[in-house]
């Protein structure tokens, strides 16, 4: 499977939405939060995986600030986890933060999220604190995570 990445459009958060509500519950972000995240280009990058015929597999967005940037989602589509969707994902990510000459990246993650919190390792985050009752209306803790860009 060919993946590409290519910057965020409108037409790719109406393709997200109905994943977005399935795969993130109480914490799914509504297609104008999106809009208004993409609307964003000083400050953050929002990118969508694509399949050679253009179908979403998966998205990502990250915000620098200075010397710092914070990963802000990341989700693939259920049918396509597990090939590399996601790893390529932050792969851009991580290269956008170098070329804004960030220093270091941060994530939050639920703790619960097993998947995701082996793709972050693996990408060279490292677990750094735990914020309790982050996500899922106060009831499941965020681990934070971190690496060196």
């Amino acid at each position: 499977m060919t993946v590409s990445i290519v910057a965020m459009t409108a037409a790719h958060v109406d393709a997200l939405m109905p994943h977005e509500r399935e795969m993130f519950g109480t914490e799914a972000w509504s297609a104008n939060a999106y809009r208004q995240e993409i609307a964003d280009t000083e400050l953050r990058h929002y990118v969508a995986a694509v399949d050679g015929a253009g179908a979403m597999l998966g998205w990502a967005g990250v915000m620098v600030i200075g010397e710092t940037a914070q990963i802000l989602t990341v989700g693939t589509v259920p049918q396509y986890r597990r090939r590399g969707v996601a790893r390529t994902l932050v792969a851009d990510l991580l290269q956008h933060a170098r070329d804004r000459r960030a220093s270091e990246v941060f994530l939050e993650v639920r703790v619960d999220n097993d998947a995701a919190r082996a793709l972050y390792a693996a990408a060279g985050f490292t677990e750094i604190a735990v914020r309790k009752g982050y996500y899922d209306r106060g009831r499941v803790d965020a681990v934070v995570m971190r690496r060196d860009v």
